[in-house]
This record gives structure tokens, sequence and C-alpha cells, in this order.
């Protein structure tokens, strides 16, 4: 199943929240909207 990632979003964050962010992916060797989908479907999997 095809599920292309093509919708761009963007967002504010506070200087600590982005610098949990940029650690946080630093640490996974991940990119910042890859972090962010995780934690989306972390949330939606918590229903």
């Amino acid at each position: 199943m095809d599920n292309p990632i093509n919708k761009p979003l963007t967002i504010r964050l506070d200087n600590l929240t982005e610098q949990l962010l940029l650690d946080y992916c630093q640490k996974n060797n991940i990119s910042k909207s890859e972090a962010i989908r995780k934690g989306i479907h972390l949330l939606l999997a918590k229903k």
C-alpha cells in the first residue's frame, strides 16, 4: 500500500521543547518529521 509523505505541517515550539526534540532526533538518528510522526502514533495508541 502506497502512503506518500507529502503533507507539510508548520508548528510553533518553545525553546525547551525544540531543544528536547533536537536532542531526541540526534540521539536516535531520525528527522524531526519522523519523531513527530512517531509521537502522533504514540498518542493515538493510548486511546
